[in-house]
């Protein structure tokens, strides 16, 4: 628990794609910084897993079988949330897929389910959480965007499309939630060391492999999730609230635009 308390109040969060990797780190921040928080994944054995190391490590957390392209899915995990815990005013959409595809070999098929997960996932969980923000006057959203929308990646041009989208989706939020008493941020994490980037790695997609790229990064090093999650309890707090519609790059400098 945090010896500065992050909140005036008891605050409940949601955190997309949870189960691992950045989205697990930040379900696990934020349970140390004293959010009760509920783990949304695809794989709901990854949720309560962490969600049982965030009780083990003195905090409150559920985990919740949710898949993000499934709007009545998500109202239904919403409702439950607010029901056994308290409604839920911070959110962090994390959740996404990132394949490596040629152009001209994205299917219909594929390019749709990437924007389904990356970006109507992330719209749909803030059409479904932003009322209780709404109604106590006070809220919180952190959607993870990537460096691949600033710069573009190849073989990933309908994931960087995506991204991009979220980003304007972010931008567009905050003008319209601001006078609500709610902000809206993203952070596009550059290089980071997921299971997802030893995925990509072995599948031979990050030329040599991590070490190369560690070697143009300015810090010199692989970004990790604890990185990202440091950013996002910060966006969270109530002291960040004069910051929002913010594109915050947690990078290590490889992009700085």
């Amino acid at each position: 628990m945090s010896a500065f308390p992050a909140w005036s109040q008891p605050r409940t969060a949601i955190v997309t794609g949870g189960g691992s990797g950045i989205g697990r780190a930040i379900s696990m921040r934020l349970g140390a910084e004293g959010a009760a928080v509920a783990v949304f994944d695809l794989d709901g054995d990854a949720a309560t897993a962490t969600a049982a190391a965030i009780d083990d490590a003195g905090g409150r957390a559920i985990g919740v079988t949710v898949d993000v392209t499934d709007r009545a899915r998500i109202d239904e995990a919403v409702a439950e949330v607010r029901e056994r815990v308290s409604p839920a005013t911070i959110l962090l959409n994390n959740a996404g897929v990132a394949p490596f595809e040629r152009f001209l070999d994205i299917t219909a098929a594929s390019y749709e389910r990437v924007v389904a997960v990356n970006l109507t996932g992330t719209w749909n969980c803030c059409q479904a959480v932003v009322p209780d923000m709404i109604a106590d006057r006070w809220g919180r959203i952190v959607n993870i965007s990537s460096s691949s929308a600033q710069t573009g990646n190849a073989l990933q041009a309908h994931y960087a499309a995506s991204k991009a989208g979220v980003i304007g989706l972010t931008k567009s939020l905050a003008r319209e939630l601001g006078p609500r008493g709610i902000t809206v941020n993203t952070v596009p994490p550059g290089f980071v060391d997921t299971p997802l980037l030893r995925a990509s790695e072995e599948a031979g997609f990050l030329g040599t492999g991590v070490p190369e790229h560690e070697k143009t990064t300015p810090v010199r090093r692989v970004g990790r999730p604890e990185d990202i999650a440091a950013a996002c309890a910060y966006l969270v707090r109530d002291e960040a609230s004069y910051i929002t519609g913010q594109v915050i790059g947690v990078n290590g400098g490889r992009t700085t635009g």
